[in-house]
């Protein structure tokens, strides 16, 4: 039968996706469980100063790799805004942040490094937050194989005749509880 086949299949290939989301959902529904992972070092110094001259524009790639290569920087560049006295870079990645503000004038930089802990690490992955088009192509995926794990139970219920009714009746039952949890106990 071809709903057993692709259920037990499906199930087996998204297994520790589903694990995944799951024990992350816990996670984001307890913040405060890891609150104390968080680590945030600054450090202060200098850069070229002709790569951020105030009447030129700023050398961008010669700055990020400077802060990749010789302050460990990592993620995306999320943004780089440049105004006459100021740049300003922000580097993202799950569970990590990096902001840089450089003085125009002088090439002196504040870089201030935050990392979350890997519960944070897990969250974002979790949201896709910050975790690029890959990870939202995954997401997307996992999505849809939960869906399909589901529909194929749910279909494998009625070809199991003695356990129909209560199978279906559990199905009506759980989803007639979220629904009114829903209605009478969220603001």
């Amino acid at each position: 039968m071809l709903s057993r086949w692709l259920h037990l299949y499906l199930s087996m290939a998204s297994f520790g996706i589903l694990l995944f989301f799951a024990v992350t959902g816990l996670t984001l529904n307890h913040p405060d469980w890891f609150a104390k992972q968080q680590i945030t070092v600054q450090v202060q110094g200098t850069v070229d100063t002709g790569w951020v001259l105030p009447d030129r524009d700023p050398k961008k790639f010669d700055i990020v790799e400077y802060f990749r290569v010789r302050q460990g920087v990592q993620g995306a560049v999320s943004e780089f805004r440049a105004d006459e006295s100021e740049c300003d870079i922000s580097f993202k990645s799950p569970g990590y942040a990096a902001d840089v503000a450089i003085e125009r004038s002088s090439g002196l930089y504040r870089l201030t490094v935050t990392r979350m802990g890997l519960a944070a690490v897990l969250n974002d992955l979790h949201k896709g937050r910050d975790a690029g088009p890959v990870w939202a192509q995954l997401i997307d995926l996992s999505a849809v194989l939960m869906a399909l794990v589901s529909l194929t139970g749910l279909v494998l219920i009625f070809f199991v005749y003695k356990r129909r009714l209560s199978g279906l009746m559990v199905l009506g039952s759980g989803t007639a509880i979220c629904i009114l949890i829903y209605r009478f106990c969220v603001p």
